[in-house]
């Protein structure tokens, strides 16, 4: 599929740039100082006659941040993040920060507990804050309670050859005033993602964990404790909204079925099977109308034998049901960001994989035309 323009009868996707990313995981956009910037965190690149593996290549390399100038976005920095699968911007208070999220480091063998770094924006520069101690870190999430601010990390794996001298657990950190300490750990295997959100009354914190199953958490006023265990395994990645009068829980899978749960009688139930496998992230846009679901497609196959040239999916909500929109061509795609720039809106996507199983693959910016005025991120 041509992947410059991608229509339907509601919307119109239209690639206006490449990024030059390789093993690109995950773009994170965010304002900060009256400019917009885009942070790419990059798993690894390709070394030069080493064999065509997903495994494989060259994780000491940096993390590009890019900024919106001229109607497309232009390189800003360049940010030490060997290995990088997630980058996380929020604020506390007048502070803003970036937390990032290293996998690993290293040309094979590689080193899995690698530290992750949290960044403070001073001034317009990117300073180190704190370095968190991980194994495989895969993502961070900011949420807070009331006034207390905490920082959920995933991680985890358990591939033969793999493992730490002791086991690792995906974990929350809160801020103390002045840094992030140790708060609770999360039972988990091999973490990949969270979410949190408030339904019903509860304060819930969603972990996908690929090894074990996922889990909701619910906040009990002094920790998280379990709430419900979701179906299946391979657990990638989650996205909650609000829509049509109803709450709802997209839960994506990579060997198993991308599922929408709805909210009902004080639990999530499964509501419709949205996508088979291959699912890997979403993005998420409110509007007038029910709005619409990116679900990005990562790849079929295995580790050994990839396929990662697939389709992601647009769906939009209609009465009661997410029915497909449009498809756009991804490479090994890992996440996609709405955004909205110059008075238009845009789809941020980022593509780790080629055909050929190399890391030198470009990630793809959108303009995004006939869906309306949003009215939820």
């Amino acid at each position: 599929m041509d992947a410059s323009t991608i229509e339907s009868p509601a919307m119109q996707l239209n690639c206006i740039q490449e990024l030059a990313t390789t093993g690109a995981r995950a773009v994170a956009g965010f304002v900060h100082g009256g400019t917009r910037y885009l942070a790419v965190p990059q798993l690894a690149r390709d070394i030069e006659g080493q064999p065509a593996k997903m495994t494989l290549g060259d994780s000491d390399l940096e993390m590009p941040v890019y900024r919106w100038e001229g109607g497309r976005f232009v390189p800003h920095a360049s940010l030490p993040v060997p290995g990088g699968e997630d980058a996380e911007f929020f604020r506390i208070g007048e502070r803003a920060f970036l937390a990032t999220a290293s996998l690993r480091s290293g040309r094979d063998p590689y080193t899995l507990a690698v530290p992750s770094t949290i960044f403070e924006l001073v001034d317009g520069r990117f300073e180190p804050f704190q370095r968190i101690d991980g194994f495989a870190a895969k993502q961070w999430h900011h949420f807070a309670i009331g006034e207390r601010h905490f920082l959920a990390l995933a991680q985890g794996v358990t591939l033969p050859g793999e493992q730490p001298a002791q086991p690792v657990s995906s974990c929350l950190l809160e801020w103390d005033g002045t840094r992030f300490v140790p708060f609770q750990d999360v039972p988990s295997a091999w973490g990949y993602n969270w979410a949190f959100f408030e339904v019903g009354g509860e304060r819930l914190l969603a972990h996908a964990d690929h090894a074990v199953p996922s889990l909701l958490l619910r906040w009990n006023g002094e920790r998280f404790e379990l709430f419900q265990q979701l179906d299946g395994r391979s657990g990638r990645a989650f996205c909650f909204f609000e829509t049509q009068g109803q709450a709802w829980l997209a839960f994506a899978n990579l060997h198993g079925d991308t599922l929408l749960y709805r909210w009902q009688d004080g639990g999530f139930a499964v509501h419709q099977v949205l996508a088979g496998l291959g699912g890997r992230e979403f993005a998420w846009r409110g509007d007038a109308q029910g709005g619409h679901l990116v679900l990005v497609n990562f790849l079929h196959g295995t580790r050994e034998a990839p396929i990662p040239e697939l389709e992601s999916i647009v769906f939009r909500m209609d009465d009661g049901r997410l029915v497909e929109a449009a498809r756009f061509a991804t490479s090994g795609g890992t996440d996609a960001a709405f955004f909205e720039a110059d008075g238009a809106l845009h789809l941020a996507v980022a593509n780790s994989l080629s055909a050929a199983v190399r890391f030198a693959t470009p990630s793809r910016i959108y303009r995004v035309d006939g869906l309306g005025a949003s009215i939820t991120g």
